[in-house]
């Protein structure tokens, strides 16, 4: 202890104790600020460790998540898989007029393959899918384009002609020109869809090509039950879903105004052949569309026109 009158000397921390000695020239606050300064630098690389590792845990953590994530939607498509109800019907899609066709509308074609193989995989009753006459343009744009193509489940993609793949009793050309209309599907039947985009350039080509072949022919019942403002002849993957809406619906009126776009301005006819009441369909427009399960136009994914489902509900 310090006799009275003595003053107290105060030691400054020294190199030996690890720190740079402060200036003598320095408050007792300014030296326990360099002080604090020089501890903090010290734990730099220490902060820098602690924050790498908290933030690979936490990508550890989301990677975990996602796993889980994508185990749950695979085992939820698997699900839906498994109460899927394969159909021995067989639709065929027609691809050898790819010498008939543009390059922008061969790749047309492909988008509309595209659609009718996703629709067959998640339907209700999925259908045997044919892919016929297979090469050309067709399958440069699908090797450029989608590669994956050739890894396709549940499908038969074949470059031999439909007619040498299917005995000809068994087929049946779909197409807008035949006299014949389709009531019901013959699940003993192999079902050919013209696979040509060719903005009518080339009219009545698929019913000609049936006839030179000798084999049947037939037209959905489309004007049996909807009247359109543009012409019957449909895209390939409209008429593939129709068919799957059927399978599962077992109605073409269904069928049609599940999967028709809006653009073709659909009208629902009554037995008769006449437009139905407008005015009482109007009164149930919006519970109509919300019962029949017909929220979108599978077609083109926008919301349809409530006023033309509500005439499915009509008597």
């Amino acid at each position: 202890m310090a006799a009275a009158g003595e003053t107290t000397e105060v030691r400054a921390p020294s190199p030996e104790d690890g720190h740079a000695a402060p200036s003598p020239s320095l408050s007792k606050r300014q030296q326990k600020k360099l002080l604090k300064q020089q501890k903090w630098e010290e734990e730099r690389d220490m902060r820098k460790q602690r924050r790498k590792e908290r933030k690979q845990l936490r990508r550890q953590e989301r990677q975990r998540l996602q796993d889980e994530d994508q185990a749950d939607h695979q085992n939820a498509r698997k699900r839906f898989r498994r109460e899927a109800t394969p159909s021995s019907l067989r639709l065929v899609v027609d691809c050898s007029f790819d010498s008939l066709m543009l390059a922008k509308d061969v790749q047309k074609l492909h988008k509309q393959i595209q659609r009718c193989y996703a629709e067959n995989r998640r339907a209700a009753h999925p259908v045997q899918f044919y892919l016929t006459s297979m090469g050309g343009q067709l399958q440069q744009s699908m090797d450029e384009k989608d590669r994956g193509w050739v890894n396709w489940k549940d499908i038969r993609i074949q470059t031999e002609h439909y007619s040498e793949v299917i005995a000809k009793e068994d087929l049946v050309y779909l197409t807008s020109d035949s006299p014949n209309v389709l009531k019901e599907l013959d699940h003993t039947k192999a079902y050919v869809i013209g696979g040509l985009v060719d903005h009518n350039h080339h009219k009545g080509i698929t019913f000609e090509k049936a006839k030179e072949l000798g084999i049947e022919h037939a037209q959905l019942p489309l004007s049996a039950f909807v009247r359109m403002n543009s012409r019957k002849v449909l895209a390939v993957n409209h008429v593939f879903e129709i068919i799957l809406a059927f399978l599962e619906k077992s109605s073409w009126q269904d069928a049609f105004f599940t999967v028709l776009p809006q653009r073709k301005g659909a009208v629902a006819l009554n037995p008769a052949g006449d437009e139905k009441n407008p005015d009482k369909d109007q009164e149930f427009s919006s519970l109509t569309a919300l019962e029949t399960g017909s929220g979108r136009y599978r077609g083109n994914g926008k919301t349809p026109n409530c006023a033309v489902l509500s005439r499915l509900s009509a008597p």
